[in-house]
């Protein structure tokens, strides 16, 4: 197991043409919100935008439009409701946080799993539906980001003892079903086909809900922008706890908040471009 450095993480990094345009960095889709945990989608979709995907559509419920087209006005919207909706126009698609786990919300993973052909990153929600139908584990496509916390992951996998024995399983589930797992917790675990990075930044103030959320956002981006899937699910992981460490200059372990570390985004993708 290698731990993700500096240098590696700089390797990785593909700094922006300065002749772009926002056709060059992709269309994230994210299908995440319910009503109550609308939150999830907001700190879904803002992390993504902060991550640099060129264009960004939401899809949440019909009432709860609102709520998004007021506070992330660079955001497109789809509705929930739209049984029809085209998933062709989209280079990456990040689903789960905040979905429930409803027959709605299942009908709608499966036709994810079964129709998008491109980057997929699967979280919160998600996992939780296939935890309870684990026949949904083979439907996951090739390369598909998972990134469970400790109690989705033994949902989906079984109960284990310790962090050593998780880790093990990870990184056997990994390579059986050929897909990228993020273990998140206190030193992040990325593994794919055999290969396993641990990540050393980040700190306590990411223990608290929507940390997760933001992640999604962010690996979405990298996806989205042409990144390959295991190096957008390092780097990702690397830039979430980075401007964490960042943003705890001025907040305290207790009083950080998730939107606190999206503000500061900009600072650690500014770190990595100066390395």
């Amino acid at each position: 197991m290698e731990t993700l450095t500096k240098s590696s993480i700089k390797s990785l990094f593909k700094p922006r043409v300065a002749s772009s345009h926002k056709g060059n960095h992709g269309h994230a889709l994210i299908i995440a919100g319910s009503t109550g945990r609308i939150g999830a989608a907001v700190i879904a979709a803002r992390a993504c935008l902060r991550s640099g995907t060129g264009l960004l559509t939401v899809s949440v419920p019909m009432e709860e439009r609102f709520i998004l087209q007021t506070t992330i006005p660079e955001a497109m919207l789809v509705m929930r409701d739209d049984e029809a909706l085209d998933l062709s126009p989209f280079s990456a698609l990040g689903i789960g946080p905040g979905i429930g786990t409803d027959t709605v919300a299942e009908k709608l993973l499966i036709r994810i799993l079964s129709d998008f052909k491109k980057p997929l990153l699967l979280d919160a929600d998600a996992l939780n539906i296939i935890s309870v139908n684990k026949d949904l584990l083979k439907m996951i496509p090739t390369g598909t980001v998972i990134t469970p916390h400790p109690k989705e992951f033994d949902r989906l996998f079984g109960t284990h003892e310790s962090i050593e024995d998780r880790i093990k399983t990870a990184v056997n589930q990994a390579k059986e079903l050929q897909i990228i797992i993020v273990l998140k917790g206190h030193r992040t675990l990325i593994t794919s086909q055999g290969q396993s990075f641990v990540n050393i930044t980040g700190n306590a103030g990411l223990a608290k809900g929507g940390s997760g959320d933001a992640l999604t956002g962010i690996i979405t981006a990298l996806l989205a922008q042409g990144y390959n899937p295991f190096d957008a699910a390092k780097l990702g992981v690397f830039i979430h706890g980075l401007s964490a460490d960042i943003a705890l200059r001025k907040q305290s372990l207790e009083s950080m908040l998730i939107t606190d570390v999206i503000e500061y985004l900009g600072k650690a993708f500014r770190y990595i471009e100066a390395l």
